[in-house]
């Protein structure tokens, strides 16, 4: 029997070839355990990193903003999401809004916060 295949175009550009079912299930929110945080990765001019929530954390931020604004950093702190100084929520990731993205100044000093 064929197997139906479907492509799907990363961020990255990179393109992959995977089964429709995997699609599907990809297409499912991960919600962690736990808080969970990315590795760090830059551009020229910012560092980044996303945070993913957990279901029941990603419930009580949707009571704070209603998935319209962006979170202060007294809010995201409040959610029990621990970093150094300096990040700032930046963009609301659509389709996976429980999925926090972070960016900074390159070079921030993480214990000021402050851009060098």
């Amino acid at each position: 029997s064929s197997r139906a295949f479907s492509e799907a175009i990363l961020g990255v550009g990179v393109l992959l070839c995977v089964p429709f079912r995997e699609v599907q299930l990809a297409a499912m929110p991960h919600y962690p355990d736990e808080i969970e945080y990315s590795e760090k990765y830059n551009d020229d001019d910012y560092e980044y990193r996303h945070v993913i929530l957990t279901k029941h954390i990603a419930k009580e931020m949707f009571k704070v903003t209603a998935g319209k604004r962006l979170l202060e950093e007294d809010e995201w702190r409040k959610l029990g999401v621990t970093q150094s100084r300096g990040w700032g929520h930046y963009e609301i990731h659509r389709p996976e809004p429980h999925i926090l993205l972070f960016r900074r100044a390159l070079g921030t000093d993480p214990n000021t916060g402050k851009p060098k």
